[in-house]
């Protein structure tokens, strides 16, 4: 009995691995965040809460209780390796603090339950992958962010000395500057707002406006966009590496599994032929 606990055991693990993994499990996970989703989103309206309230609070504490057993069945198949993967901590964080209390001074975290639709990133592979490639392109990203940042110090600097002393509601400081600055390189009302009111006094502050919004607008801000197209299009290449590794390297286990076969086969034809060998060479005594 205790010899085949081990083995039952291994199998019961086995198994449970085999059904967490699973396109059904996951695609059953899938369904209740986005039912989850719909139930949260439904919780803000004070006449379907007034109609249905209950029920949808019924909805939403099956779904976290589902949630808790799934990450249970997942460390206890992982194990330690369950933390070794980052979107598991990511899920386990998610879950957890849907679990703190909300009452008192901690009801603000009654707004925090919306993240469990974000658990919709770890399981659908596409939406990983852009994440991922928003995750690497952090550096470059940090680097784009430092130019503009001295572009908008620099352009601070001479706005609030050039146009500070009659519109200092919009360059009157350097932070106020900043502040005006960056909505002109939204271009929310940039043009109407504040550019022409300043080009009545200052017939020329057309030349420090139009290269500003030309170089943050049009250069600095594409910048961010052709880094995140590079690191998707890196993406989707190590990803396309990675699954023709798999698929190599299974094959050249097939390869070596069809070898072993063939040569205990051999193995097997040459014993035979030692053991005809040898009845035959009892007959004959």
């Amino acid at each position: 009995m205790h010899a085949n606990s081990p083995a039952t055991s291994l199998r019961i693990d086995h198994s449970l691995r085999a059904f967490v993994e699973s396109n059904a499990f996951n695609a059953s996970i899938l369904v209740v965040i986005v039912v989850n989703a719909v139930t949260l989103g439904l919780e803000t309206s004070s006449t379907v809460m007034a109609a249905a309230g209950p029920l949808l609070q019924v909805i939403d504490r099956a779904a976290l209780m589902l949630f808790t057993v799934e990450l249970a069945l997942k460390l206890y198949v992982y194990r330690a390796d369950f933390f070794r993967r980052g979107w598991n901590v990511f899920d386990l964080v998610v879950v957890s603090i849907a679990w703190l209390p909300a009452g008192g001074p901690l009801s603000v975290l009654r707004a925090l339950r919306i993240l469990r639709v974000l658990r919709l990133i770890s399981l659908v592979p596409q939406m990983r992958t852009v994440v991922g490639a928003l995750f690497s392109a952090l550096p470059g990203m940090a680097a784009i962010v430092a130019v503009l940042l001295l572009v908008f110090y620099v352009a601070a600097v001479m706005a609030t000395k050039l146009f500070g002393g009659d519109f200092p509601q919009w360059f009157g400081s350097i932070g106020e500057s900043m502040y005006t600055l960056f909505q002109i390189m939204t271009l929310e009302s940039w043009s109407m707002s504040i550019v022409r009111p300043v080009m009545e006094v200052y017939p020329l502050a057309w030349a420090f406006f139009v290269p500003f919004v030309i170089v943050t607008s049009f250069a600095v801000l594409n910048l961010f966009i052709a880094l995140i197209v590079n690191s998707m299009q890196s993406a989707h290449v190590q990803d396309r590496e990675a699954a023709a590794a798999a698929e190599q390297l299974a094959h050249d286990e097939r390869l070596e599994m069809l070898r072993e076969i063939r040569e205990l086969r051999a193995d097997l034809r040459e014993l035979r032929a030692s053991e005809s060998v040898s009845r035959e060479v009892k007959r004959k005594r």
